[in-house]
């Protein structure tokens, strides 16, 4: 049984001695740091301590963690903006680890999950899509596969692939029946990144720059998928893929929990050693309102994540627990970086302090893995059911 106390010192260790110092010499741009040559030097490293994707099976070389185990650990590692990328947990790789361990055939296993988890191989998780197609609504999936003999054909676009740029293979969602907008009809695919039709057409610049592969426009031209590589069921995508979607939003939180309470511990050091009229600026009421609502919203996304989590280990969906968990932790941790640029007035928004690139990283998780709006509409569809289906 993994001692996950000692696996957390182990991660702390590695990142505060090998990671940051990289992280901070390039302003959190993993690009301009290195790329996929700084990630398998990581990597590389990152094993040889034992600490190498540790939510992944223990067949495969991982400490098979849960989702209440993997919180403290993917903090630690989220701590620098590079740290999920160094022990192999970070977006999307981790949630496509998670999901085929639980889905994947045993031949499946071997050519995808087991180089995946070794890091000798990137993923992408290929499903959303330029309008009128699947995004926050995944029912308006436009991307189609067609059967053919021994196999299927995807023809698609995508866009918004994080990763997809060097990724060794792609999941890509494509409707097999059934019409956008409508439910089910949605089937997933192992495709290796090097069949013919697949175009990279270009990175759709964002503002942030620490996920690898960047966030990329994908078109599939008539790409050969044998029905060996169908992941899951046939029609059955959508529901295969709430096994990866509920805990991927949650080690979102897990990972921007780390990078927040780097940014907040920044920002109280700073304000501790700043003399400013006639006081340090750690003693001044309204700077001390900042740091006590830095560890409110600290405390708070903690507990709401490891509530989700308990109800993931036990089995069950945690669709709202998820929900409710991402919305407010996405909110609350832009709110952490946000209030920590305002402590260190200039030096808030300088590369000197990691405070301004980490608050730069934090804010697109308001976006991914569904808008704070789309979660909100969800949760109070529940709240009605709920309540008022019952009078």
């Amino acid at each position: 049984m993994t001692d996950v106390a000692a696996l957390v010192k182990d991660v702390e260790e590695f990142v505060r001695d090998v990671v940051l110092p990289i992280e901070d010499a390039h302003g959190g741009d993993v690009e301009a740091a290195g790329g996929d040559d700084l990630r398998r030097r990581l990597v590389a490293q990152a094993d040889e301590r034992g600490i190498l994707a540790p939510h992944a099976p223990k067949d495969l070389g991982g400490h098979g963690l849960g989702m209440v185990d993997r919180a403290p650990v993917f903090e630690a590692a989220g701590y620098s903006v590079f740290g999920a990328m160094a022990i192999n947990v970070a977006s999307p790789d981790e949630g496509n680890i998670h999901m085929l361990d639980h889905i994947a055939d045993e031949g499946q296993r071997a050519r995808y999950l087991a180089p995946l988890v070794s890091g000798e191989l990137r993923s992408a998780f290929s499903m959303t899509e330029p309008p009128p197609g699947a995004g926050a609504d995944p029912t308006m999936l436009a991307t189609r596969a067609t059967k053919v003999d021994g196999g299927w054909l995807v023809n698609g676009h995508k866009h918004f692939i994080t990763g997809a740029d060097g990724a060794g293979f792609h999941v890509v969602m494509a409707r097999t029946s059934g019409e956008s907008g409508g439910p089910g009809g949605a089937t997933m695919f192992l495709v290796p990144a090097d069949r013919d039709g697949i175009e990279i057409r270009r990175h759709i610049r964002t503002q942030d720059r620490s996920m690898i592969g960047g966030h990329c426009e994908v078109v599939y031209t008539d790409v050969e998928v044998p029905d060996e590589d169908v992941l899951g069921g046939v029609d059955e995508g959508f529901r295969y893929a709430q096994v990866r979607l509920g805990p991927a939003r949650m080690t979102h939180v897990m990972r921007w929990t780390g990078a927040a309470q780097r940014a907040h511990e920044t920002a109280v050091a700073y304000a501790a050693g700043r003399e400013a009229f006639g006081s340090r600026l750690a003693d001044l009421g309204m700077t001390q309102q900042m740091i006590a609502d830095n560890e409110i919203d600290l405390a708070a996304t903690r507990a709401l994540l490891l509530a989700a989590c308990r109800e993931l280990d036990d089995g069950g969906k945690a669709s709202e627990a998820t929900s409710i968990a991402k919305t407010f932790a996405a909110e609350a941790l832009h709110r952490v970086a946000d209030r920590s640029v305002q402590m260190c007035g200039g030096m808030g928004i300088a590369d000197d302090l990691p405070v301004a690139h980490i608050a730069r990283e934090i804010r697109p998780f308001r976006i991914y893995d569904g808008p704070s709006e789309v979660h909100r509409w969800s949760i109070a569809k529940r709240a009605v059911r709920r309540i008022a289906g019952s009078r």
